[in-house]
């Protein structure tokens, strides 16, 4: 019997894991393949909702555990975190002795995951690459993973044309979509009143989904981005849903509006949760009126929700916009305020086509595993200009 190909997913946070579900879910069906799974990052982290706990309630075998960060909000803690990433997973990668490493967008455990991976003499596979999103270090960790990589599951054509501008063999760039709309395709949304029930929100109240993610600044300039835009969607008298940040330096300015948010007079007309399973995100995101923040589902994922997104600030500047519900907007208050207004007006109707796919991302990307040549010839990365 041929000997299964041992593919190694590293997922570092709960936004990366949520997309990686329905490709893990492909691999672990594909009987040519073994799924393979390194848990690292904020999973770990008590003070970013632990949700390590999430995937072992959703049924995954976890493989190794590799802690990466400490929850300090600094620069330096970025970098420690890095180095301690890269040896823990390459650590992990030659004890499950796997084949190919399995990496999704420009977050650090990412990078950590992909230099492990080259270093230990892995195939590298990438989802995401050739995005463009500003970000903290978004566009240099992703693009850094490109030229690591030895598989490039690119999620759009301009995506494609950009890796392989980069000097990557379009033998091995396959345009295969965005792994966050796997299996949204005709879904229906929740009951009215699912969103107000599940979150103890006043049930005649309209709800913003609010995401919020640091930018590199400092925790008092992220404090004070995230005191407009929650100002703006108490101006347009929404309630809100916060979900926490990702761990990136900065991060605990929002987290310190969020907790002081919740202590408020007006504590009744808001939500706060460190994180969401993928079945309830999307719950989330059907039954709001509108999502505000920098978050890249509001550029990628909204739209197939039939949710307008307000994208707030410089995070996602250059990502391609799924379709036309994405309205962008500056960080001061009375700029997020219009933007909501203008968001509540659109009623989105009719079939959504999105330009990041259909939906069936997964399957195609283990079909691909499960057929390429692993040669020693396709190991040897060599510049393609």
């Amino acid at each position: 019997m041929k000997k299964r190909r041992r593919i190694a997913f590293v997922t570092g946070s709960r936004a990366e894991y949520g997309l990686l579900q329905p490709v893990m879910a492909a691999i672990r069906s594909d009987p040519r393949l073994e799924l393979q799974l390194i848990v690292t990052g904020m999973h770990l982290v008590r003070r970013c909702g632990l949700t390590l706990r999430e995937i072992v309630r959703d049924g995954w075998r976890i493989d190794a555990r590799v802690p990466m960060q400490s929850g300090r909000d600094d620069r330096f803690e970025h970098a420690r975190a890095a180095s301690k990433g890269i040896a823990g997973i390459a650590k992990a990668l030659n004890r499950l002795n796997s084949d190919v490493v399995v990496v999704l967008g420009d977050r650090v455990e990412a990078l950590a995951g992909a230099l492990a991976g080259m270093c230990t003499n892995r195939f590298v596979a990438h989802l995401h690459g050739g995005d463009v999103a500003v970000g903290y270090t978004d566009d240099a960790f992703r693009h850094a993973i490109t030229k690591l990589a030895h598989f490039h599951f690119a999620a759009t054509r301009d995506a494609a044309r950009r890796i392989i501008r980069m000097g990557e063999d379009p033998r091995h760039v396959f345009v295969v979509g965005a792994p966050g709309l796997d299996g949204l395709a005709g879904r229906k949304p929740p009951r009215a009143g699912w969103l107000q029930k599940r979150f103890g929100l006043p049930h005649e109240c309209n709800v913003a989904l609010i995401i919020q993610h640091p930018v590199g600044r400092s925790p008092t300039a992220e404090q004070r981005v995230m005191e407009n835009i929650l100002a703006a969607v108490s101006d347009c008298d929404l309630s809100g849903i916060m979900l926490y940040p990702n761990t990136d330096p900065g991060y605990t300015g929002i987290v310190r509006v969020i907790r002081q948010t919740m202590q408020s007079r007006n504590a009744d007309s808001w939500a706060a949760v460190p994180s969401l399973s993928r079945e309830e995100f999307w719950k989330c995101l059907q039954s709001c009126r509108v999502l505000v923040g920098n978050s890249s589902c509001g550029i990628i994922e909204a739209h197939s929700a039939g949710t307008v997104a307000v994208n707030v600030g410089p995070r996602q500047a250059g990502r391609l916009r799924s379709g036309p519900f994405v309205l962008d907007c500056g960080e001061q208050r009375g700029a997020v305020a219009r933007a909501i207004r203008r968001a509540l007006a659109i009623r989105v109707s009719g079939h959504k086509k999105n330009a990041y796919g259909s939906g069936r991302t997964g399957r195609i990307i283990a079909r691909i595993l499960a057929s390429a040549a692993l040669s020693d010839k396709q190991r040897r990365k060599r510049i393609g200009y």
